[in-house]
């Protein structure tokens, strides 16, 4: 983690895992082809090995649209389907797949309303279903109008850790990269924010009830 934190100038949030908790499927792809099934369409005998089959080219780093996925694998069963003719009800299916009770989880609004005082924030996170992360935030105990920015993978195009990921937040809030704090829960994925110049945090170091006071003490 890089030391210095006074050239901070906009901060971003992971959203799952970090600034709420949602309850995910325990079998995504049995889950979306239920949902399927109750619009009308009829799912591949196989479902479980076409769902996990690459249908659509994507370079690393590059997020996949879910939705589009699942038409694809759909339609890689049929002869009479193609992929934008059943897209409308995969799109459908894979939003009621996920919609789910949303948690905030401690010390998120605090933290959120406290550092907005002093430099902009936004949200960064991995989401391959449109409008998802808008929706989970809406039902959030969070302020939405409290975010200069909410970007997420499916919007920028790309996943954390691609460096894009980063820099596309750092510009939607109008900072430099390396003037760039990122919050989140993955060491991975979050904790990449280091190596692209930004500076990051891990909840599992500072929890969020007491990143506000640890930041503004560094900033003092």
């Amino acid at each position: 983690m890089n030391e210095s934190r006074t050239t901070i100038t906009g901060i971003s949030f992971d959203l799952f895992g970090t600034l709420v908790s949602v309850e995910k499927p325990d079998d995504p792809a049995e889950t979306i082809a239920t949902e399927l099934e109750s619009r009308g369409l009829s799912v591949p005998s196989d479902w479980n090995a076409a769902y996990t089959e690459s249908h659509i080219d994507c370079p690393s780093g590059r997020e996949r649209s879910l939705p589009d996925h699942v038409a694809a694998a759909v339609a890689s069963r049929f002869e009479d389907y193609r992929p934008i003719d059943v897209h409308t009800e995969a799109t459908h299916a894979v939003m009621a797949a996920f919609e789910t009770d949303v948690q905030t989880r401690p010390g998120a609004i605090r933290a959120v309303e406290r550092l907005r005082t002093h430099v902009p924030v936004g949200v960064l996170s991995n989401c391959a279903v449109p409008t998802l992360a808008e929706r989970v935030l809406h039902r959030a105990a969070i302020d939405e109008t409290a975010f200069e920015a909410i970007v997420t993978s499916i919007e920028c195009g790309w996943r954390k850790p691609h460096p894009n990921s980063f820099k596309a937040v750092a510009d939607k809030l109008g900072v430099g990269i390396d003037e760039l704090l990122h919050v989140g829960d993955n060491p991975a994925t979050d904790g990449y924010a280091d190596k692209v110049g930004a500076t990051s945090r891990l909840v599992s170091e500072v929890a969020l009830t007491d990143l506000p006071a640890n930041l503004e003490e560094e900033w003092d």
